[in-house]
């Protein structure tokens, strides 16, 4: 067995207000994808990594299941990984202003990692890093 792809599927509440703050960020909608009030497909980064959103209804259909009370409790965080710190900023600055919550504000992690934490507004939790990997090499060189 080969895997081929892999992709993101999320249940949302509104469905012009989630693909609106996507789009604030700077998601792409999928030119080839219908836009519907049941679903959008987003692609995510330079691998173009796809995210489907449906409504809370027709997820619950597919996943055969009932939706998590994000606002109460998280089954997955979802990570961003960026190529600067400026970068993690201007993310953080997008998400502040698409109405997203910032639930772990920007710091450095372990010297070599700097993002932060958001919710979207259906409460999906996702965090926003930049991994210096020269800094974490440097730092497991002066490693006893």
């Amino acid at each position: 067995m080969a895997i081929r792809d892999m992709w993101i599927n999320l249940p949302v509440e509104d469905m012009d207000r989630a693909r609106n703050f996507y789009k604030s960020i700077g998601f792409t909608l999928n030119p080839h994808h219908d836009v519907s009030d049941e679903s959008a497909c987003f692609l995510i980064g330079q691998k173009n990594f796809v995210m489907m959103l449906f409504s809370k209804t027709v997820f619950e259909s597919l996943a055969m299941a009932t939706n998590t009370d994000t606002k109460a409790s998280s089954e997955v965080m979802l990570s961003i990984d960026v190529a600067s710190r400026d970068e993690v900023e201007e993310v953080y600055r997008s998400v502040e202003n698409a109405g997203g919550i910032i639930f772990s504000g920007l710091i450095e992690t372990d010297g070599w990692m700097y993002g932060f934490g958001f919710s979207d507004p259906d409460g999906h939790r996702w965090n926003v890093l930049h991994m210096d990997v020269e800094k974490l090499n440097q730092a497991e060189k002066m490693q006893p």
